[in-house]
C-alpha cells in the first residue's frame, strides 16, 4: 500500500478493476483514497474499450469500514465537511458511469464504504460480508449518499428499519432484502465469481448497456409518461446502432456477436 496510490487499477480485457489498497486501514476512506478515486474516473473517461468498471478491496477482511476515523481525529468541523463534500466530487463518477459498475464486496462493508458500494449499478459479496449504516448509533447520519441510495434499493421502510436501528446484516441477509445482487460461495474466488457473473456485461453492447442505464437512472427523477418518452427515445438510439445491426447477422449466421460499441 501506498499513500500515492491507495487505490489500484488492474486491467482484465475490457474491465477495470479498482482495488482499495489499505487493507491495513480496514480499506478506509482517507482523504488521498479519495481524490485517487477521483482522478482514475478522470483517466477513465472516454476509454472506448472499457466494458465494465468493478470496485474491490485488498484482503478478505473489510471492503472499506467508512472513513478513516484516524484521519478524522485531527480534523475540526469544517475539515470534516470539507472532506464529506469529497465523496461526491470524486466518488461521483461511479454512479455516472455510462458502464455498468460493480462492488465486489470482499468483508466488512459498513457506513462511507457501503456509501461507495451503493454507487454500483450491482453488488457482489463475499459469504462472510457484514453490510451497515451504523452512523446514528454515534450521533450523525450518513452523509454519503446512504439515506437517498438505499432506499432506492431495499424500500424506504427497510431503509429506516437499517438506518435508524443501525442493523448489520450478514451477505445472506443482504441478498434477501435486495441489498445485494449474488453471494459468492465459500471457497470461491470473489473476483472470478464476479468476473464470470457479469460476463453477459463485458462482453455485450455497450450502446444498449449505457442507454439502459440511462432510463433506470432517470424514472426517478421524472414521471411515468416523460419517463416512458426518454426510453421510446433511447431504444430508437439502440436501433440505429451498428451493434443492432450485427445482433441481427449474428442470429442469421447463428454465432455470437462482436459489439464494438457503434
Amino acid at each position: 500500500m501506498s499513500d500515492e496510490t491507495p487505490v489500484v487499477v488492474e486491467r482484465r480485457g475490457s474491465v477495470a478493476i479498482l482495488r482499495i489498497d489499505r487493507a491495513d486501514r480496514m480499506n478506509a476512506l482517507s482523504r488521498a483514497t479519495l481524490l485517487c478515486f477521483g482522478r482514475i474516473g478522470r483517466e477513465l473517461a472516454g476509454d472506448g474499450a472499457l466494458r465494465a468498471i468493478v470496485v474491490t478491496a485488498t484482503g478478505d477482511k473489510a471492503f472499506c469500514a467508512g472513513a478513516d476515523l484516524k484521519e478524522r481525529q485531527g480534523m475540526d468541523e469544517n475539515a470534516v465537511r470539507d472532506q464529506v463534500k469529497l465523496y461526491r466530487s470524486e466518488l461521483g463518477w461511479l454512479d455516472r458511469s455510462p458502464v455498468p459498475v460493480v462492488a465486489a464486496l470482499n468483508g466488512v462493508t459498513l457506513g462511507g464504504g457501503l456509501e461507495l458500494a451503493l454507487l454500483a449499478d450491482l453488488r457482489v459479496a463475499a459469504a462472510h460480508a457484514v453490510l451497515g449504516l451504523p452512523e446514528t448509533t454515534i450521533g450523525i447520519i450518513p452523509g454519503a449518499g446512504g439515506t437517498q441510495r438505499l432506499p432506492r434499493v431495499v424500500g424506504e421502510a427497510r431503509a429506516k428499519e437499517l438506518i435508524l436501528l443501525g442493523r448489520r446484516l450478514s451477505a445472506d441477509e443482504a441478498l434477501a432484502v435486495g441489498l445485494v445482487n449474488r453471494v459468492t460461495p465459500v471457497g470461491v474466488d470473489l473476483i472470478e465469481d464476479t468476473l464470470a457473473f457479469i460476463a453477459p456485461i463485458s462482453q455485450g453492447a455497450p450502446i444498449a448497456q449505457a442507454a439502459a442505464l440511462r432510463a433506470i437512472d432517470l424514472s426517478f427523477e421524472t414521471n411515468l409518461e416523460h419517463g416512458l418518452e426518454l426510453e421510446r427515445v433511447l431504444y430508437d438510439e439502440c436501433l440505429r446502432s451498428e451493434d443492432r445491426s450485427e445482433a441481427l447477422r449474428a442470429f442469421a449466421e447463428k454465432r455470437k456477436p462482436e459489439f464494438k460499441g457503434r
